[in-house]
């Protein structure tokens, strides 16, 4: 076989190669086109920076939302909600549920009307959920009126 022949079937095989690359990556992107909070995430706090637990949100069948710590990352000077001041006071923070309630807003990308618990402080605060990043990441904002914080969580499943 003349070597232009051999140069232009490389130069088809590379091109074609590319072209199932690009359409593959560009798959990838936009593989989530209705972006969740449900799955397991893994929360980074966001005053340190760093990963504290794995939280497993999941939803039932009236679209409503729940969080529950599956593992920590961290050794916490106090294994239990010593600080909490519901039914959860005094109980493990390891299978506990801290988001409850949130539902999707009609319309937007969001899950609001919430709430979730700080398990560190024992306070309780309004919840939004904003999943972001094709749904890889999760902005987590708790706030009590007009004064609150915001957490990225990354997604593990």
């Amino acid at each position: 076989m003349p070597l232009a022949h051999i140069n232009n079937a490389y130069t088809a095989i590379t091109l074609i190669a590319i072209s199932c690359i690009a359409t593959s990556v560009h798959a990838q992107a936009v593989s989530v086109p209705n972006p969740t909070p449900v799955g397991l995430w893994r929360n980074i706090d966001d005053k340190t920076g760093q990963a504290k637990a794995e939280i497993r949100i999941t939803t039932n069948a009236a679209g409503v939302l729940t969080g529950v710590i599956e593992k920590a990352l961290t050794v916490p000077a106090d294994l239990m909600c010593s600080l909490c001041t519901d039914e959860r006071k005094d109980k493990p923070k390891l299978g506990m549920e801290i988001i409850q309630g949130a539902v999707k807003a009609e319309g937007k990308p969001l899950w609001q009307d919430g709430k979730i618990l700080d398990p560190d402080n024992g306070k309780v605060y309004a919840l939004r959920l904003t999943p972001v990043d094709n749904g890889n990441k999760l902005e987590v904002r708790g706030f009590i009126g007009p004064f609150g914080r915001t957490q990225t969580w990354l997604r593990i499943q």
